[in-house]
């Protein structure tokens, strides 16, 4: 009986125009990001000059290395549970806040303790640090957990947005009076305070209080035992999209940080699709998964195949276009960045689809295999650097994030637990489903 089950998408169904409506709540504050975002970050880049911004990228790297420990890899695992334990909503809520909280305090000291074993000058320690701060103001970041959960994206967008263009607006009006490389780096920890209010307030206006919230140890233990490979999986998944700047810094200075930066930055810009529809769409999955596997395969083969077809289309266009794309959107002194994006921009590929694949993973609670993917990839990562740095640049560096992302990707394959998921998506990255209709029709 369930064999027969159809596994076709219903678009006249009230469950598809939620999720729908919910998704384009997302999408459309993504797009407004991305917009605003690449204008501000493009505004930046110009401004600074490569050394400069150099040094900001660097400083971003190196303060995201530790950040990462803050989050505690809560935040899927708490929308999960918020979604299947509606009653325990405000002991969920404060358990994660201080969770978040303790993580913050933990990653800032350290990040403290390292910076007094670098070599570095105090100057860019001190970007480092209030860089470090923003975890602290993040963790009010559980309210979207909640917002997620009940498929109301909306109101994450308004909190969203309106601190976002707070920020940019003053982002720009700093360039405008000439200021400081340290007056950005301090306004981009101060988006993360304008996001917490702007939280705190959106939550408030929908009738809830904050100040129901209760910290319970028992489940704060529970979430910890579940997300501990997570935590670790974070850990190695930013050491392995950091440490590139950090090695290109050591080994080739820092205005090579900044050329590599212009580019990865474009690249990276798109990245907010995947996270924007694996996110929206995850309750949905969870719900399928428990209804009949065939229907969650079929799903599962039905976002890889989106997400596949996205960023092959963004690659392509990107690879054709690159210099054209730097030429127009910087100064001509970050000419050197176009070989680097024309072979990062294909790195996104198998970033779209480990998103994905992530949610699979989570949903049947293989944290630990994430972990092993991710610790894989960092390792490949940090190896391949430190070979084709010195014997091609930075050019060297896009090719081992480009080799060791996609084996990290398909690492699944060797668990047979999680084999399936690699077939999904070799058949999307090779347009199996779609030849096979363009030979149907």
């Amino acid at each position: 009986m369930q064999d027969n089950i159809n596994t076709k998408i219903n678009f006249k169904s009230d469950t598809f125009k939620k999720y729908f409506k919910n998704t384009s709540w997302l999408f459309f504050e993504k797009i407004i990001r991305v917009i605003l975002g690449a204008f501000v970050v493009i505004s930046i880049t110009n401004y600074l000059g490569p050394s400069d911004f150099g040094l900001y990228s660097y400083a971003l790297s190196f303060a995201g290395i530790f950040t990462v420990i803050a989050t505690l890899g809560i935040d899927t695992i708490l929308t999960r549970e918020l979604i299947n334990n509606k009653e325990r909503m405000n002991i969920l809520l404060g358990t994660g806040l201080g969770l978040k909280l303790i993580g913050a305090l933990i990653s800032l000291a350290l990040l403290s303790i390292a910076l007094i074993f670098t070599n570095q000058d105090r100057f860019t320690n001190f970007l480092i640090f209030i860089i470090a701060l923003s975890p602290i103001f993040q963790s009010f970041n559980v309210v979207d957990s909640y917002f997620q959960s009940k498929v109301q994206s909306k109101y994450s967008v308004i909190a969203q947005s309106s601190s976002f263009i707070i920020s940019s607006v003053i982002k720009l009006a700093l360039i405008i009076i000439n200021s400081s490389l340290l007056s950005f780096v301090v306004f981009t920890t101060a988006e993360y305070v304008f996001l917490a209010i702007t939280y705190l307030i959106t939550y408030k206006s929908i009738g809830l209080n904050i100040f129901d919230w209760k910290f319970e140890m028992k489940l704060a233990i529970t979430f910890l035992k579940d997300s501990w490979p997570l935590i670790l999986s974070g850990i190695v998944i930013t050491i392995y999209m950091k440490i590139d700047q950090i090695m290109i810094k050591q080994m080739l200075g820092i205005a090579e940080v900044g050329y590599y930066a212009a580019a990865v930055r474009l690249s990276e810009a798109w990245y907010f699709l995947p996270l924007i529809i694996t996110s929206s769409l995850f309750p949905a999955i969870v719900i399928t998964k428990n209804i009949n596997e065939k229907l969650f395969l079929s799903r599962m083969q039905k976002l890889y195949d989106l997400l596949a077809w996205i960023s092959i289309s963004i690659a392509l266009l990107t690879t054709f276009f690159s210099k054209e794309i730097i030429d127009i959107l910087y100064k001509p002194e970050f000419m050197p960045a176009v070989p680097v994006l024309t072979i990062y921009i294909w790195a996104g590929v198998f970033v779209f689809l480990g998103v994905a694949s992530t949610q699979f993973l989570i949903a049947e609670n293989f944290t630990k295999i994430a972990f092993y993917r991710s610790f894989i990839g960092m390792v490949l990562n940090v190896i391949l650097n430190y070979f084709l740095i010195p014997k091609y640049g930075i050019v060297g560096s896009a090719l081992a994030t480009l080799i060791s992302y996609s084996v990290a990707t398909f690492f699944l394959f060797f668990n047979i637990k999680t084999r399936i998921q690699t077939t999904l998506m070799l058949k999307s990255v090779l347009f199996f489903d779609l030849f096979k209709l363009i030979k149907k029709k």
